[in-house]
């Protein structure tokens, strides 16, 4: 039911990009990748900079689409991340200041990011943006956007509560600032029909992340389901919430090892999948296609990669994707 239409969507989009091998590279500071290239197309370097913290899960899979794209396209691939918007918007900087090829970058501030991007673009140089910033990316001159529509994704997770009889949601928000985590918490809002409570936990603290969550849910006994929106901080309070016998449902946002078992035995009620090897794939693959005739996906509208909501009932269906690094 949930997402079907945009699945049959996706899989037709992702069927247009043949997936080559993949590689790793380095988590953090500025990275390059080297590989040998499946055409014969010039020689091109394109620069991947996201919001993601050091060692995050989800983004070694928006890494590894893009390892993927750049080896078939021969693409040098050259990778850097910060939490921090000043150090991203350096990173920015740093390779518009190299002449690279082309930059795809997320957005967890649009605004901020939007004057280095902007520079690049004045530059010459294509830039893409993925993952955050789907409401906000035209504004910065980018060409194009793969994402998820964050307000669409709450309202996914907020009727699928509804389904499940819920009655007072509490959504977690492990960063301030980020808009595209307040649009999943306001998406969830307006389509649940229960109560709906935000609370802030830093997520770069995991114990203190669960502590938050467990007390509130302490404070307030009615709380009968809990939205985290990321894998790894859904796990943990999942596993704090059992030891505590709390029959609160745990809902989340993306996949880890971790959570699979979880899904299958329908520990976790479900999750909101957004696809992320598409989000890195296109972004480099869409540059690559720009150099060669000019080509732009999406006539200025975001091009979604999800949200999919992914439960006990389908986790088998895509189970060999989300293993492989490949979801």
């Amino acid at each position: 039911m949930f997402g079907s239409h945009r699945r049959v969507a996706l899989v037709v989009v992702a069927a247009a990009f043949a997936l080559a091998a993949a590689a790793c590279s380095s988590q953090g500071g500025a990275a390059s990748q080297s590989r040998p290239a499946t055409n014969d197309s010039p020689r091109l370097t394109f620069a991947m900079i996201s919001h993601a913290p050091e060692g995050d899960a989800f983004f070694d899979v928006i890494k590894k689409g893009a390892q993927d794209a750049a080896a078939k396209d021969n693409v040098e691939f050259k990778y850097s991340s910060s939490g921090q918007i000043p150090e991203q918007s350096t990173f920015i900087q740093n390779a518009v200041d190299s002449k690279v090829d082309g930059i795809a970058v997320s957005l967890p501030d649009a605004a901020a990011l939007a004057p280095t991007v902007q520079k690049a673009v004045a530059a010459g140089i294509p830039v893409v943006a993925f993952n955050a910033g789907d409401r906000d990316w035209q504004k910065t001159g980018a060409l194009a956007f793969y994402g998820e529509p964050e307000v669409l994704a709450g309202e996914f997770a907020g009727t699928k509560l509804n389904e499940l009889g819920s009655k007072h949601a509490l959504c977690v928000l492990q960063a301030q600032g980020q808009v595209q985590l307040e649009d999943r918490c306001s998406g969830i809002a307006s389509k649940f029909s229960g109560t709906t409570e935000k609370l802030y936990a830093q997520g770069t603290d995991t114990p203190q992340f669960v502590s938050t969550v467990s007390s509130k849910l302490q404070q307030d006994p009615t709380i009968d389901a809990v939205v985290t929106l990321g894998p790894a901080l859904g796990v943990a309070v999942q596993r704090q919430l059992e030891q505590q016998h709390s029959t609160a449902k745990v809902v989340t946002y993306a996949f880890n090892g971790d959570l699979i078992p979880l899904l299958q035995n329908g520990k976790v009620a479900f999750t909101i999948d957004q696809q992320p090897y598409l989000q890195g794939y296109l972004s480099i693959d869409s540059l690559w296609l720009y150099h060669k005739n000019k080509s732009v996906i999406g006539a200025q509208k975001p091009v979604p990669t999800g949200p999919v909501v992914i439960d006990q009932s389908n986790i088998g269906n895509i189970l060999d994707g989300v293993q492989a690094g490949l979801r």
